[in-house]
């Protein structure tokens, strides 16, 4: 599924875009990226509080093409620049990481896959 499907889950909004041929196959949320490292699937979006760069670089390890910030956080310069640098969308959302990762289960399953 293409990134800026990301857009129709409630309160979203894109704060960088990713590669316009990127796409994710289902979602992963924590906010301890140990746990991300070792449990995330490669395309997956990481649903997360976690908004600084060592989250960019724990994305590019694992393969995630998006991460969609919860709750509102403000996304800093320097994880920005670094998720620019190394092709990882953000996106930002209102919803906190359940419904946040509800709203992406039913947009997977919507789209034929869960």
């Amino acid at each position: 599924m293409k990134l800026d499907r990301l857009l129709s889950i409630p309160s979203t909004e894109c704060v960088l875009a990713g590669p316009a041929d990127a796409e994710f196959t289902t979602g992963f949320t924590s906010d301890l990226l140990s746990d991300v490292m070792g449990n995330a699937s490669e395309g997956a979006v990481l649903m997360t509080i976690q908004a600084h760069k060592n989250t960019i670089a724990v994305a590019t390890l694992v393969g995630i093409p998006a991460i969609l910030v919860c709750t509102s956080r403000p996304v800093p310069e320097d994880m920005e620049s670094a998720a620019q640098q190394e092709g990882v969308a953000i996106y930002r959302t209102a919803l906190h990481q359940y419904e946040a990762s509800v709203a992406l289960h039913a947009l997977l399953a919507e789209g034929g896959e869960a």
